[in-house]
């Protein structure tokens, strides 16, 4: 029963989303709405984590199953993607290359600013 509830929220955020998406004018997709609400709400602890941690942990596990139809749709597209599959591969992994760098940089700025203000607070005396 947990898991229908926690599933049930992340369902209800999802479909804020969507309502999102079709009252706001933006490009933008009712996932990343979706998104953005359910990442604010557990930031702001408006949304305890652990009403869709299990959930949501299941549903990372199980990322891979739901690229199987994508795949398939891909093959069944090959005739169409032959010409352009060089310029894409070197598209994908050029931008593959371009993310990881700068998420590294990002982590890296992320985790030393984490230390410098873990060392700050080490010199107070409580």
């Amino acid at each position: 029963m947990k898991y229908l509830q926690q599933f049930g929220v992340i369902i209800l955020i999802s479909f804020v989303g969507e309502v999102l998406h079709t009252l706001i004018p933006l490009p933008v997709p009712a996932s990343i709405y979706g998104l953005l609400i359910l990442f604010t709400g557990l930031s702001t602890h408006l949304i305890p984590l652990s009403l869709v941690r299990e959930t949501g942990k299941f549903l990372i596990e199980i990322m891979p199953v739901m690229f199987i139809p994508a795949a398939v749709g891909i093959l069944e597209s090959w005739g169409v993607l032959k010409p352009w599959f060089f310029p894409l591969l070197v598209f994908t992994l050029v931008s593959t290359v371009i993310v990881m760098t700068v998420t590294g940089k990002i982590t890296q700025l992320a985790v030393r600013k984490e230390d410098e203000e873990e060392s700050d607070y080490e010199g107070t005396v409580d």
